[in-house]
């Protein structure tokens, strides 16, 4: 035991001989799972865009105005101040500003005189969206006016009014009732929702935590190849295996060593997922230990099968970066695997990625247990015998 663990000591120390080692074992693992995940969820994120609204007006018009603007689905008021506004506008951190100016009411609503201000960034699209549902706010509350407007005329053109106090008094009655009216209609486009559920379950979190956990711990593992070009180049496994150190104890001290730094790198993504992410990785804590050792022994197999092929360390350190990242793309860990031809759906079963991918997201999408991932880790261990059984009987130490 002690040859094994000095070996897998002598291993760990050679890897991480360079800090550089670090940028690969987790910062770019984690870089990439945020970047392709769309960043952090918040829960009950508002997804409508973001607008600045100065209110200066402070009248019952701007703040009808602003009330349509709240039950927008485009867009989302943020009530600052002008100085506010302008700042962040200009730091380019808000898209668009809203501006209305004092002396909006309802006066300057009814002689055509009122004015507002909209500031857009140059070639924004979000700003496009927002100077559009300002458009539509402000439509539907003058709308209420010209209604109220229109029957005060045809009143006076039957029956005018004695005094101005009774006009305008009529005029607000029947806006009252235009916006009433206007607030009691009914949408004019019904939203059916299709009862048929999606064939193709996709969380864009869940998939790339588990898809990017795949991809950059099986490259490492798939390089165990690389361990034994080195060693047989350098010849010191021949040496090693002059002393009294079996084979079996090499190759035991060297698989068992770059699989427990392959756990406690999926730890280390699986923790990232849990706490920043907020994926449920947590809930099934056997099945997901069950579901990471068969991945990481089925990786490490397929490496030590590669390891008795290759003939240079630059040849191995090329072909596991290149069988992982198509073992990645292939076995849905960077595309949902529902999206491709249902050929191609059975071919990629011949990849023990396919089967990690697909045991991990049983767990942190679909909510399974330990019984529901077993046949995922059952093929996954099958793998790992097969590769085994086939690099152990290939093994040269020359």
């Amino acid at each position: 035991m002690k040859k094994i663990l000095a070996i897998a000591w002598k291993d760990a120390i050679v890897r991480f001989a360079s800090s550089s080692e670090l940028l690969f074992f987790i910062v770019l693992p984690v870089v990439f799972t945020f970047l392709l995940a769309g960043g952090t969820p918040s829960g009950n994120e508002d997804p409508r865009i973001r607008l600045l609204v100065v209110d200066e007006a402070q009248t019952t018009i701007s703040a009808q105005i602003i009330g349509e603007l709240e039950r927008s689905t485009a867009v989302r008021p943020e009530v600052v101040t002008r100085s506010e506004a302008m700042e962040q506008f200009d730091q380019r951190r808000a898209s668009a500003v809203f501006i209305i100016p004092a002396g909006v009411d309802i006066a300057s609503l009814q002689s055509g005189s009122a004015e507002v201000e909209m500031l857009q960034q140059p070639n924004n699209l979000n700003a496009t969206i927002a100077e559009r549902a300002v458009l539509t706010a402000i439509r539907r509350v003058s709308s209420s006016i010209s209604a109220a407007q229109n029957a005060v005329q045809q009143r006076e053109a039957k029956q005018p009014f004695a005094t101005e106090v009774e006009k305008q008094a009529y005029f607000e009655s029947s806006l009252e009732l235009a916006q009433n009216i206007q607030a009691d209609a009914p949408e004019r486009v019904t939203v059916i929702e299709g009862s048929t559920p999606d064939t193709v379950e996709y969380d864009p979190r869940a998939n790339s935590s588990a898809g990017q956990l795949i991809t950059w711990v099986f490259i490492p593992l798939f390089g165990i190849s690389a361990l034994f070009a080195y060693e047989r180049q350098q010849g010191t496994l021949r040496r090693l295996l002059t002393t009294p150190s079996r084979k079996a104890t090499f190759l035991l001290g060297t698989i068992s060593g770059q699989v427990a730094m392959a756990l406690i790198q999926m730890l280390l993504l699986v923790g990232f997922g849990i706490w920043v992410m907020k994926l449920n990785w947590g809930r099934e804590p056997l099945a997901l230990f069950v579901i990471l050792l068969a991945s990481a022994l089925a990786a490490a197999a397929f490496g030590t099968l590669m390891g008795t092929f290759v003939k240079t360390e630059g040849q191995a350190s090329g072909l596991s970066i290149m069988f992982g990242m198509l073992m990645a793309l292939m076995g849905g860990c960077w595309y949902p695997l529902e999206l491709f031809p249902s050929a191609i759906q059975n071919a990629v079963k011949i990849l023990p990625t396919t089967w990690a991918m697909q045991g991990m997201l049983d767990l942190v999408l679909r909510g399974k247990g330990v019984a529901d991932i077993l046949p995922e880790a059952g093929v996954l261990i099958g793998f790992a015998v097969v590769f085994f059984s086939v690099g152990v009987l290939r093994f040269r130490y020359e």
